[in-house]
């Protein structure tokens, strides 16, 4: 009997966890990726601020399945998916048949209508995201130092990021210590207390989805290291010159969007109703409408708990949807599903060296242990026991040197592609 065509579209958490559940499965399985890595996006802002090298959050798809021999790694990028032929088209137009299909193709970042904004304000989701960001970063240090005119020098030393989710949090409380320790220290001409951090927040409070205690505590260790908090703000436009909000203005070259996300629009191909991010809404097994052999995971998936709340776009949730899917697959099961079940074990922030904040099972942790917690739980999730060594002594070096190691500028200061 001939072996069912599993394809995968998404070497994300979601995609790998399906994938790798699926070694001994009778299939034969095609994952998909644009990329020819698996990145482990929640130290990507490590990579853009100089404290982790690309390579040490990366890792070859090809690499990761060299041993499964029931999967073939195909690099390429799907443009459309016919859900009646069970086919999908790639960019090249070759044509790909499955009897099963998981798109885990994640999330973008979104402008909200305002895409003119990315040329100034970069939002983070891939290497190169990270690569960009942290050359213009840097390059941002080299032109202060050689600027002699005060305001001209200040546009340099304002970092604005505008969203204090988990990820603005992380970069905000990133920067400043990059201010305090890297301009100190490298730097001749630069004063680090001219260097400020903007932190722009829509809500009442930085990390909205948090208990009100932990915000709190963000807010006020923020503001101890440096960072200036704007909340109930919102930015109606942001230009070569800077971000504006109704009657301020910031004057700044350094701007980072993490403010929302959006699904690619390959998931309109399937001709199925989206929400207002462009997720699939999905049935309680993951499955599309009536096409229980589609399945949509992870940030692409408008998966909605017995609650009511939308699941969040985070790693736990993608794993667990993998898990839950690669289960089903085993048996080929397409009647009596069991509704998929997401166990919520927390949620974790980093604000700084040694200081976090974390919720887990109803407890709250601040500080130091849930720095360490923070750490323990990223590098348990890290992929390869090389990048976990790596990550873990470059962690070290920098609680006991504050030295980043990965500060190289690639090209020249007239080659930075975000200069104003």
């Amino acid at each position: 009997m001939k072996r069912k065509k599993l394809i995968i579209i998404g070497g994300g958490f979601a995609g790998i966890t399906v994938c790798k559940h699926l070694k001994n499965a009778d299939l034969d399985i095609i994952l998909l990726d644009k990329k020819n890595h698996h990145l482990f996006q929640p130290l990507l802002y490590q990579a853009a601020t100089a404290t982790l090298s690309p390579r040490d959050i990366s890792l070859s798809l090809r690499e990761i399945f060299a041993r499964q021999k029931n999967t073939t790694v195909l690099m390429g990028e799907v443009i459309s998916i016919d859900k009646e032929k069970k086919t999908l088209t790639l960019e090249n137009k070759e044509i790909l048949s499955f009897d099963y299909l998981v798109v885990a193709i994640g999330a973008m970042h979104s402008y909200f209508g305002n895409d003119h904004w990315e040329k100034y304000a970069p939002g983070i989701k891939t290497l190169k995201d990270a690569l960009l960001i942290r050359n213009h970063l840097l390059t941002s240090f080299e032109r202060a130092e050689r600027e002699n005119h005060a305001k001209q020098r200040q546009k340099y030393l304002n970092f604005v990021i505008i969203g204090a989710g988990p990820t603005g949090v992380e970069f905000a409380g990133t920067i400043a210590e990059l201010l305090k320790t890297t301009l100190k220290r490298n730097f001749r001409h630069i004063n680090p207390h001219e260097a400020h951090v903007y932190l722009i927040e829509g809500a009442n409070r930085p990390l909205p989805p948090f208990p009100e205690s932990l915000s709190t505590y963000t807010k006020k260790t923020l503001e101890k290291m440096g960072v200036k908090i704007l909340l109930n703000t919102v930015v109606t436009d942001i230009n070569e010159y800077g971000v504006q909000m109704n009657d301020k203005f910031i004057e700044s070259n350094t701007i980072i969007w993490a403010a929302g996300n959006k699904v690619p629009k390959l998931l309109e191909t399937l001709d199925i109703p989206l929400d207002r991010a462009g997720r699939a809404i999905v049935s309680k097994d993951l499955s599309i409408p009536n096409h229980e052999n589609i399945f949509v995971l992870g940030d692409a998936a408008h998966c909605v708990t017995k609650k009511g709340n939308i699941l969040p776009g985070v790693a736990t949730v993608a794993i667990q949807q993998g898990k839950f899917i690669a289960k089903l697959l085993k048996k080929h099961q397409k009647k009596d599903r069991k509704e998929f079940y997401y166990f919520d074990k927390g949620s974790l922030a980093t604000i700084g060296t040694g200081k976090a904040v974390a919720t887990v099972r109803g407890w709250n942790f601040t500080g130091f242990p849930a720095w360490i917690l923070w750490g323990f739980v990223h590098v348990a999730y890290l992929m390869g026991f090389k990048n976990r060594l790596s990550v873990m002594l470059e962690w070290a070096l920098h609680h006991l040197t504050g030295a980043r190691s990965s500060r190289i500028i690639h090209g020249s200061l007239n080659e930075d592609p975000i200069q104003k």
